[in-house]
């Protein structure tokens, strides 16, 4: 029975470190937080985001498996403060651009600034429909028209490659799907819609 054990157990773990090991993932999920939703909570901003009108901003560009994600990936490279400045129009908040490295960057496999230059080409390849890019009042939406908002604003991309977050009635996030070379696919079978019948944007200040 010992041996039994010992053998699951080395089992599990090599299953484990090659679950974890930077570079192997099937796809990518750019996540496009809602930054007045982000503002309106007790977060300990920096200082950037917070002080600026900002709409969807990028809250990561995450490796993905079919069914969870890697994690915990190791990386002794940190983030040099030129890729941190370069990056804060699209992720404005120093803090969130280290996090990003340490928590999904890594898993990647790519070097620092590779990834940031791909997680700005994944940003930059997403249209973001007009209607919220400069909200000027409370929008209250149905989720589902949400995802056609963005289907009718991106060619190629499809509602199965999108989900909505929410947190109670407020719009968090948006997460769109994308192969490693950051074309539309969809969504994992884990990935899904976290939302009411209807989800309300906070105006852009």
């Amino acid at each position: 029975m010992k041996q039994l054990i010992a053998a699951a157990v080395l089992c599990c773990s090599v299953f484990a470190a090659v679950a974890d090991e930077p570079g192997r993932f099937d796809y990518y999920l750019l996540s496009l937080s809602w930054s007045p939703q982000y503002c309106a909570g007790s977060h300990h901003d920096d200082g950037t985001q917070c002080s600026r009108p900002y709409a969807f901003v990028a809250h990561g560009l995450w490796p993905q498996n079919e069914r969870g994600y890697p994690r915990d990936c190791t990386s002794r490279e940190r983030v040099g403060d030129d890729t941190i400045a370069r990056m804060l129009p699209l992720m404005p908040s120093r803090g969130l651009v280290i996090h990003e490295w340490r928590s999904h960057g890594a898993c990647s496999g790519l070097g620092a600034d590779d990834y940031f230059d791909t997680v700005t080409r994944a940003y930059r390849s997403v249209r973001i429909p007009e209607t919220y890019r400069s909200l000027d009042h409370y929008l209250t939406v149905d989720p589902a028209q949400l995802k056609r908002d963005f289907v009718g604003a991106n060619p190629g991309l499809r509602e199965a490659d999108l989900a909505v977050q929410c947190s109670g009635h407020y719009l968090q996030e948006v997460r769109v799907c994308l192969t490693r070379e950051l074309s539309p696919r969809a969504c994992g079978s884990d990935v899904r819609d976290e939302c009411g019948s209807s989800t309300v944007l906070r105006p852009v200040r």
